[in-house]
This record gives C-alpha cells, sequence and structure tokens, in this order.
C-alpha cells in the first residue's frame, strides 16, 4: 500500500481543513494509496510518519504572504532529519494555499518544497476563503494526480 501525508495548516476559518480534505478525497479515488492527514496546528509531524510516506500533499493558509509558522516547522523538521539520514527528500508533492485576499504565500510554499528537493507534479492550487467550485474540482484532482504518481 501506498501513503500519501497530507500536512496543512488549519484553524480559525478552517478553509485550509476543507481544501485538505478535498485533496484526501481525490488521493483515495485511486486504489492502493492510503491517506493520512496532519494539521500542524494541532501536532507536530513525526519524522518517522514523514519517511514513510511516498508523497506529500502540503497546504497552509497565506499569512501576511508567507506559510503557516506549523508548515514552516514542518520543513524546518525534514531539513533536519535529512541531515540525519532519514529519506524524507525527494519524494513527490503537491501544494495548495487558501487565503483572504492575498495569495502571494504560495510562491513561499513552493520556494520550501524546492529547498527539500521535492518534485512538485502539478500546479500549486490556490482559493480565496473556503474552497467552492472550481477550487473544490481542483483540490480533488490535485490529489488524484499525486496518488495516480506514487501508485
Amino acid at each position: 500500500m501506498k501513503r500519501i501525508l497530507v500536512v496543512y495548516h488549519s484553524q480559525e476559518y478552517g478553509n485550509t481543513a476543507k481544501m485538505a480534505e478535498l485533496v484526501a478525497r481525490g488521493c483515495q479515488q485511486v486504489s492502493g494509496v492510503e491517506v493520512e492527514m496532519i494539521n500542524t496546528n494541532n501536532s507536530r509531524v513525526n519524522m518517522e510518519t514523514a519517511e514513510q510516506a511516498d508523497g506529500f500533499a502540503i497546504g497552509s493558509p497565506d499569512y501576511f504572504s508567507y506559510v503557516a509558522g506549523g508548515v514552516k516547522q514542518f520543513f524546518d523538521d525534514l531539513y533536519i532529519a535529512a541531515l540525519a539520514g532519514k529519506n524524507v527528500k525527494g519524494k513527490p508533492c503537491v501544494l495548495f494555499m487558501t487565503h483572504g485576499g492575498g495569495g502571494k504565500g504560495i510562491a513561499g510554499l513552493e520556494s520550501l518544497a524546492r529547498a527539500m528537493n521535492l518534485e512538485i507534479i502539478a500546479p500549486s492550487v490556490t482559493c480565496q476563503g473556503a474552497p467552492g467550485g472550481d477550487a473544490s474540482q481542483q483540490g480533488i484532482e490535485l490529489g488524484k494526480l499525486l496518488a495516480e504518481r506514487i501508485s
């Protein structure tokens, strides 16, 4: 069974959690794929879990044109784990972001992923506010693309 780790940060409005659920739903459309979701607002990602994942879906709200602190911590932990010899670099990933009108933070998320040599396999998805309509479909498609890539 292939494993996808959906790492995201969501709190006050829950928009990023809604997008993460859509991405996870897309992942689950491909047989033989197991999905685990971790909200960095609730807990830090265990690097053993990250090492066992075959791919990552990573999402954040746009905070001041950057990622949420918990998502940045995830990337810091990946970096330290890689230095310790854990297999966390170079994995396929997809990225998503919700925002209240800015949306520029996606560049920071993409930069962090590239710094960890993660393979961004599809264009990132952003949406203003809660995902609906096209953004919902894009989230599902993003997850499906990742699942197909690792299976």
